[in-house]
């Protein structure tokens, strides 16, 4: 079946960098974009970054380009998506997921996102 594990949340100081992993099996990782969102408590879950399925197309809103710096990548043989988050700052504080795009298209929305992780806590301290 599906399985998507998030890695390397934890806790980082304000200014600090994190790099998460998602390994992925039970589907042809090469063939889908994948994404990563993320949530806090509360809230609803927030879309991050989206890459297409060689890494030549990046999907991602004003929104967060604005707000903190980020880099999405992936390696499709070994089946896994990353996110280098840089300069973090406490909003940045969320569980962080990634899932497979069903439609393809690096939508933001997490509707059209499915067989979501477990998600990863990143911790972001001032």
């Amino acid at each position: 079946q599906v399985q998507l594990v998030e890695s390397g949340g934890g806790l980082v100081q304000a200014g600090g960098s994190l790099r998460l992993s998602c390994a992925a099996s039970g589907f042809t990782f090469r063939r889908y974009t994948m994404g990563w969102f993320r949530q806090v408590p509360g809230k609803e879950r927030e879309f991050v970054a989206a890459i297409n399925w060689s890494g030549g197309s990046i999907y991602s809103t004003d929104s967060v380009k604005g707000r903190f710096t980020i880099t999405i990548s992936r390696a499709n043989a070994k089946n896994t998506l990353y996110l280098q988050m840089n300069s973090l700052k406490p909003e940045d504080t969320a569980v962080y997921y990634c899932a497979v795009d069903l439609q393809r298209s690096g939508s933001p929305l997490a509707a059209h996102y499915a067989y979501w992780g477990q998600g990863t806590q990143v911790t972001v301290s001032s």
